[in-house]
């Protein structure tokens, strides 16, 4: 009998649980068993692998006994990045897990879930069922094993899945380029020497310049989460001291990248989705589409919708998050989206994300011509953007409410008016509000927008916004924070 509670590591989108606490090998033993089960795997194969973590080999052969034991064909993958197993699961046509925390610190580790083909395993799609199956599991005991559960096998992907990459962005012809990259101690130590490097594949005309590529799920420099500016010093040190033409830096499972350019400022999420926009919708072009769909969420700057219809392609907003964002993918046949947070997605990926396959993109356009990517980059930021801002309230919808009747007074959704008692330059505003994800508010001319979401697992209010011009983006944001941090 145990005690051990699942749904305290089964989050939205993904399993995150504390070592020895919320996830154990017994655990996800259960949930290897539960896997099979829920989505009806027995016969079939199901791919197991697993990051750097230490507990992530240990955990990832529990998974694929459990799996083993209701009657599926489990295959060890071993070491992988995220995206790796997305590969995997849609060029096998086979479900599978990895076994990760992402940027989570080192005393964390999870299951990333998808389906035969790279389909996301999410709340919506079965992942809550696999818990409640392995939460009885776990309470009850296994169900007996089948007569003869499969042996184990291996199978390494990394060689067919950088030569993969490598056709969809041809480097070979590209300008000589120097390239710092920050593996942070996760995978992308793995896969940048594979995908970029000569370990499997020719030779690039690319000089990597390593930093900590020493896979180790303690995570001894810094924590694996470039979306934290902290975590980029290093690497924006490193770019400025080697003379280097931009820099890159991926989290744990390298799922995601970040870019810096040669002056060592960050690159916003927003503008490299934009970039590989526009080199996707003249690709989708070229191949006979008339009008290529480009997915991004609503946190995203208006300049990434704004390109697509100037390139004539057709833009689709989302609401935040994966399961989301690969739905509208496969649903609308959409050749790549982006989100803030620099996933990015691909048709050509099984619509799932891969920050390697992004960072290739930013190479070649860097490498297809002579100007720096300070200049590049400078075509896709035209607005001036708050970054993401956390207020620890309790109250997150009366937050929500009190700035509505300030910045829309009388309406929840539709249009309004800023209140004639904002700053002057913000009063009168006519406005536009909608709640497709959290509250937007955006000003009718397109001056500026901000976005508050509530946290679904902490007591945070997130603020995201934008504007033509610094001033009003700080005079909204100001304004904004100050009513919603009033009463906190």
């Amino acid at each position: 009998m145990t005690t051990l509670d699942l749904s305290a590591s089964f989050k939205a989108y993904d399993v995150r649980g504390i070592v020895g606490e919320t996830i154990t090998e017994d655990s996800v033993r259960a949930v290897g068993a539960a896997f099979v089960d829920v989505l009806g795997l027995a016969g079939q194969t199901v791919l197991v692998g697993g990051d750097m973590r230490p507990t992530s080999t240990t955990f990832a052969r529990a998974f694929a006994e459990g799996a083993a034991s209701r009657g599926a064909a489990p295959q060890l993958l071993g070491l992988i990045s995220t995206d790796e197993l997305y590969f995997a699961c849609g060029r096998l046509n086979a479900a599978g897990v990895t076994f990760t925390a992402s940027h989570n610190p080192a005393g964390y580790n999870g299951i990333k879930m998808a389906k035969a083909g790279a389909v996301p395993v999410s709340s919506d799609t079965g992942l809550f069922d696999i818990r409640d199956v392995a939460q009885r599991y776990l309470d009850e005991g296994l169900p007996a094993s089948v007569e003869a559960p499969a042996e184990l096998q291996e199978l390494d992907v990394l060689a067919d899945y950088s030569a993969y990459l490598r056709e969809l962005v041809n480097l070979e012809g590209i300008r000589p380029l120097k390239v710092v990259v920050d593996a942070g101690n996760g995978m992308a130590g793995l896969t940048t020497p594979a995908v970029l490097g000569d370990a499997l594949l020719p030779a690039l005309p690319l000089e990597i310049v390593p930093l900590y590529f020493e896979l180790d799920g303690t995570f001894p420099n810094h924590p694996a989460n470039p979306l934290e500016p902290e975590n980029l010093v290093d690497l924006q040190k490193a770019v400025v001291e080697h003379g280097a033409d931009l820099g890159l830096a991926f989290d744990g499972d390298a799922d995601r990248c970040f870019v810096v350019d040669e002056l060592g400022n960050a690159v916003t999420p927003s503008a490299i989705t934009a970039l590989v926009a526009r080199r996707e919708i003249a690709r989708a072009k070229a191949a006979g589409e008339d009008t290529p769909v480009i997915i991004h969420n609503l946190i995203t700057s208006l300049a990434v919708p704004e390109l697509v219809l100037r390139e004539g392609g057709r833009p689709i907003r989302t609401r935040v998050g994966h399961s989301f964002i690969k739905a509208v993918m496969a649903s609308e046949g959409g050749v790549f989206g982006g989100e803030h947070s620099a996933h990015y997605y691909f048709r050509d990926f099984f619509n799932a994300d891969t920050g390697m396959l992004a960072a290739m993109h930013v190479l070649a356009a860097l490498g297809e011509q002579d100007g720096a990517l300070s200049a590049l980059a400078d075509e896709y930021e035209p607005y001036s953007p708050s970054g993401e801002i956390n207020s620890e309230v309790l109250d997150k919808a009366g937050a929500v409410a009190r700035v509505l009747e300030l910045m829309a007074p009388g309406v929840t959704a539709g249009a309004g008016t800023v209140s004639e008692q904002a700053p002057a330059g913000l009063a009168g505003a006519a406005v536009v509000v909608d709640h497709l994800d959290g509250t937007t508010v955006a000003a009718a001319d397109g001056a500026w927008w901000f976005n508050l979401r509530p946290s679904n697992t902490e007591p945070f209010l997130r603020y995201n916004g934008e504007a033509k011009t610094p001033e009003t983006m700080a005079a909204v944001r100001d304004l904004v924070l100050s009513i919603v941090r009033s009463a906190a």
